[in-house]
């Protein structure tokens, strides 16, 4: 079942309510952006970090911006593409307008759009949206993550205490150098079976149960902010490697997890 999200701090909820609502309008907006340029043979080049970007991650995140300044015009805004305005302010959307810029590319819809709202280290909300399927999760601090979709499924993961009947999820293992590929290594052998692929789509897989494990590197805060609240409000959990709480100046290692139960074994692994 489904379970409120935790939180550190308390929330005025006709805030959050408003929030939400500001973070579904920017992934309406990246949506229709995105949509046309989907399978349409779209060229793409490489960032400094060899990460590829496309014009559709990029007017996908001009376009959020415009509707989340013109609501909350004090808000600081962190964008994968065009990084941080407003860094003063206490309130700050993070923003990744296609996470998952490969699968984007050829033309697999297991990308996603997304959107969280952070005050210091802990995200407040997050949005994950499949702009093709229309599937679309939001997580908020003291509420149950909400699923949207007609493909089905329903937040709160499965009872899945042991990690031989566990289903280990991971984008790519490219990207471990040789000491934390050894320590995935450790977990993979210790699960059921892995499944290569998702990048923030699995993160919602895992609030809907389907997938129990995912570890991965390299994330940086447009990567998981939004993550965290969709996956603990489902009742998981979402750390690093060592299981304390991610934060902003974190090593981009993090473990996630549908089951509880299951955080102190993985970390177990990862970390010896």
């Amino acid at each position: 079942m489904p379970v409120a999200n935790p939180s550190v701090e308390t929330v005025d909820p006709r805030a959050l309510d408003h929030w939400i609502h500001a973070a579904e309008a920017a992934a309406d907006v990246a949506g229709a952006v995105i949509r046309p340029y989907f399978r349409a043979g779209l060229a793409s080049e490489l960032k400094g970090d060899a990460s590829p970007v496309t014009i559709a991650d990029r007017t996908a995140e001009l376009a959020m911006r415009a509707v989340l300044s013109e609501r909350f015009p004090d808000f600081g805004i962190l964008g994968e593409e065009f990084g941080l305005h407003n860094a003063a302010a206490p309130l700050r959307w993070v923003l990744d307008p296609i996470d998952g810029t490969r699968a984007f590319i050829t033309g697999r819809p297991v990308f996603g759009t997304l959107v969280a709202l952070m005050r210091g280290d802990q995200p407040l909300l997050g949005l994950i949206d499949q702009p093709m399927t229309g599937e679309r999760w939001i997580g908020a601090v003291g509420r149950p993550t909400i699923f949207r979709g007609s493909i089905g499924g329903r937040p709160g993961g499965r009872a899945c205490p042991t990690l031989d009947a566990a289903e280990l999820s991971v984008t790519s293992t490219e990207v471990f150098d040789a000491g934390d590929l050894a320590a995935f290594e450790r977990l993979r052998g210790a699960t059921r079976r892995l499944t290569f692929g998702g990048d923030c789509y699995a993160y919602g897989l895992l609030a809907l149960g389907q997938v129990d494990v995912i570890a991965e590197a390299t994330m940086k805060l447009w990567d998981w902010a939004a993550l965290v609240p969709v996956v603990e409000g489902a009742g998981g959990r979402v750390t690093d490697w060592q299981g304390r709480p991610m934060t902003c100046d974190g090593d981009g290692r993090i473990l996630a997890v549908g089951d509880p139960a299951l955080l102190p074994h993985a970390v177990a692994l990862l970390a010896a």
